[in-house]
């Protein structure tokens, strides 16, 4: 029975998805600390925007915005052959696994480190593999909750977006429910994480809330649009994969049409 379960196409599909949206997450948390600059990458002077009062702002993103679209985009994937329960496990599964990794982070910090790893790189320039493991790993707990809070509120989003607009186009334009869900998940998800990780967690003003929020969802709106036709040309080699009947089937069932063909 579990033999014949597994090597059913649909289902090893959801698995694989699930393993790459689980793993793409906590890689996103894990490089989530670093701090870099778009214009810096793209060779070009800082933005210097300013918005809402507030002066010298750049794109200067976390690390886990290169990692984060692609989580919208298997979102989208879930949601159009698997339906909006699907994508609410995986969710809860990424967010369940992230949190029990940061359980464990804390808990490596915590255990005493032997003598001679504690020195160990102090010839490469790092006077204690202590500090350098608690600054990597110890992101502020204000920053992990505003990360995992605006996950699950965005990708609920997501999906209420994604089936209302494919409620009114049917089959068509799926990029439209694609790209539209995304950009509306993404600025919910900007917006969250700032207000309880700097807002709640470290007092900032809402100007500067606001106005960072604006910047980061000024890259995350590109990104969305960007990534539009990787959206297509996944789901057309899942039909392949799948099979056209197949596939149909999937997404009639996703919207909640079991007596279609």
């Amino acid at each position: 029975m579990i033999h014949s379960i597994l090597k059913d196409k649909s289902t090893k599909l959801f698995l694989g998805i699930t393993a790459f949206f689980v793993a793409n997450a906590l890689i996103a948390e894990c490089i989530g600390g670093k701090i870099f600059s778009l214009e810096g990458v793209l060779g070009i002077a800082p933005a210097n925007f300013t918005i809402l009062g507030e002066s010298g702002l750049s794109f200067n993103l976390t690390c886990g915005v290169l990692l984060w679209p692609l989580e919208f985009v298997i979102t989208d994937i879930v949601n159009e052959y698997y339906g909006p329960k699907a994508v609410r496990r995986i969710s809860i599964t990424a967010v369940s696994l992230i949190a029990y990794a940061f359980l464990m982070f804390y808990i490596a910090m915590r255990i005493a480190p032997a003598a001679f790893w504690v020195g160990s790189k102090v010839g490469n320039g790092v006077p204690s593999m202590q500090t350098a493991f608690e600054a990597i790993f110890g992101q502020g707990m204000w920053i992990i909750l505003g990360s995992l809070v605006a996950f699950l509120v965005s990708q609920f989003i997501d999906v209420i977006v994604f089936h209302k607009i494919k409620k009114i186009t049917g089959e068509k334009m799926p990029w439209l429910r694609a790209t539209g869900s995304t950009v509306v998940s993404q600025l919910v998800d900007s917006f969250v994480v700032l207000v309880i990780a700097f807002k709640l967690g470290n007092n900032w003003t809402w100007s500067f809330v606001i106005a960072v929020c604006i910047v980061n969802y000024m890259y995350k709106f590109t990104m969305a649009i960007i990534l539009t036709p990787v959206i297509t040309i996944v789901e057309k080699r899942i039909e392949i994969y799948l099979g056209h009947d197949t596939a149909k089937k999937m997404k009639l069932a996703a919207m909640g049409i079991e007596n279609e063909v």
